[in-house]
């Protein structure tokens, strides 16, 4: 990326379901989903928005190798996407077992993302 326009920030947590995935997912549209852009295409050298560039890192605290990155790259809406994992964010018990789990894990998922977009 060559010039970096703002980054934003979110949390996303999979209280029961202990899937990486679906916790990325909600920590890219908490990071996105609170903000508006309307003066970005006029920002683009190009002005347009699949010429877009973004970043997303990502903070997982476990099962890395589980993550389903095109999911992930899905919830950003425009642009060219790149990934990427880092150690981080948080495992905790959330108290719940769920019977109907095979493993009655009671652990909570907790990953934190930072979206840099630019061109």
């Amino acid at each position: 990326m060559e010039q970096v326009m703002f980054i934003q920030t979110g949390t996303g947590t999979d209280v029961h379901g202990q899937n990486i995935t679906k916790a990325s997912v909600r920590a890219v549209k908490n990071a996105i989903h609170s903000n508006s852009m309307p003066g970005i295409r006029s920002a683009l050298p190009n002005q347009s928005l699949d010429e877009m560039k973004i970043h997303v890192r990502l903070a997982l605290p476990t099962d890395h190798e589980q993550l389903d990155e095109q999911e992930v790259k899905q919830a950003i809406p425009y642009g060219q996407v790149t990934l990427e994992k880092i150690q981080g964010g948080m495992l905790t018990s959330s108290r719940i077992f769920l019977e109907d789990k095979e493993d009655k894990n009671d652990m909570m998922y907790i990953v934190n993302a930072a979206v840099e977009v630019g061109y």
